[in-house]
């Protein structure tokens, strides 16, 4: 074979090695959605479905979105206004940090600020130690709350998420793990915050969020970057547009912002919000036979939120509901409900019930009235 031959045959083997490694780098799903992570999940909370899946049960460390349990574990088991003074082992931490000051004192949900803005791991000892007296403690904790959550193949050893042998999650169990922190007030405003100073004098710092899609992705509410070299880049995002909420995780992604665009964008074509009602959109006032007033308010005690597929019926509903009650009432009692329905199939029910308690007359002034 002459000179020219071999060449053309080494520029066609490396023209294969360069299509192998960008076909390998970028997975398409049916829905022609890429990610360039190892491992990615696409998961909507109200209906309970991964929407993307890749590689999603498998067991991978996952850096700093560790963090967002670190978070529901302190919010859950301490008290936001609790003062914190920094002991010497929370100082000096490898890595993302306040750089905080031994003997200096911040509450525990300025350091939530900075565990979850700045991803600083000595916030993140801090909260241990105050929480439950050491790193080791506060990690059984951190895995109860992930037993308590069906995270079979989640485990943690400590709450920053620097590199350890036994500190792993998955995809579909990090979506998991971000529906519960959105679901959680506290977490989401926290998480959804973009940037804040903690601290007073001397002390103050600004905190600006390192979750780029606060800022490049309409209806972004979070949740938590994070990164070694072990790990690669991971990240956990959340948005909700027009009543769909959507978490995207994705674990060693190169190009990990434009991971969750895609995945985002995809969800959100894919489904649409039919019904929603909040807690206490309903009223309705009704008579009352026997009471000590002619009349009780009656509102829709729980929330209610159906997503499915795009471009099915509408859902319709209605309202059953007596025109009185009888005295006496008291608050909470329900009284009647609101139904949500497709196609004459019932999706759900949400209790209407009593906004007071309403006593009853004696019976003479009853008898009298009527």
């Amino acid at each position: 074979m002459n000179n020219q031959g071999k060449y053309r045959l080494i520029a066609i083997a490396l023209l294969a090695a360069v299509l192998f490694s960008v076909f390998t780098l970028f997975v398409f799903s049916e829905s022609g959605t890429s990610v360039s992570a190892r491992a990615a999940a696409l998961y909507c909370p109200d209906t309970d479905s991964f929407l993307f899946e890749k590689n999603a049960d498998e067991r991978m460390p996952m850096a700093s979105t560790t963090k967002i349990m670190t978070a529901l574990v302190a919010i859950r088991r301490g008290k936001l206004s609790q003062r914190i003074r920094i002991p010497k082992e929370a100082t000096g931490i490898e890595g993302s940090s306040l750089y905080l000051r031994e003997g200096e004192v911040l509450t525990l949900e300025e350091l939530l600020y900075g565990l979850m803005l700045r991803s600083a791991n000595d916030a993140a000892t801090a909260i241990a130690l105050a929480i439950s007296g050491s790193v080791e403690a506060f990690a059984e904790a951190m895995n109860e709350e992930a037993a308590a959550l069906g995270l079979a193949n989640t485990h943690f050893d400590n709450p920053h998420g620097l590199d350890s042998e036994t500190h792993y999650t998955t995809a579909k169990d990090l979506a998991r793990l971000g529906a519960a922190a959105i679901a959680n007030e506290t977490a989401r405003r926290i998480a959804s915050t973009y940037k804040i100073t903690v601290g007073k004098g001397e002390s103050a710092r600004l905190i600006v969020n390192h979750n780029k899609l606060l800022r490049s992705y309409e209806g972004a509410i979070g949740l938590k970057t994070g990164f070694t070299k072990k790990c690669g880049r991971c990240l956990v995002g959340a948005a909700e547009r027009d009543g769909v909420t959507l978490v995207s995780t994705t674990l060693s992604a190169p190009d990990d912002w434009n991971d969750h665009k895609r995945m985002l964008d995809y969800g959100f074509s894919a489904l649409t919000c039919y019904a929603s009602l909040k807690v206490g959109e309903y009223k309705q006032r009704i008579l009352l036979l026997g009471g000590k007033k002619s009349s009780v308010t009656v509102e829709n005690g729980e929330g209610f939120s159906y997503v499915d597929r795009a471009g099915l019926s509408a859902v319709t509903t209605r309202v059953c509901l007596n025109a009185s009650a009888a005295a006496p009432i008291k608050k909470g009692d329900t009284l009647g409900q609101i139904l949500f329905l497709r196609d004459g199939v019932t999706l759900g029910t949400v209790p209407l019930i009593a906004t007071e308690d309403v006593g009853a007359l004696p019976r003479r002034r009853r008898l009298f009235i009527f």
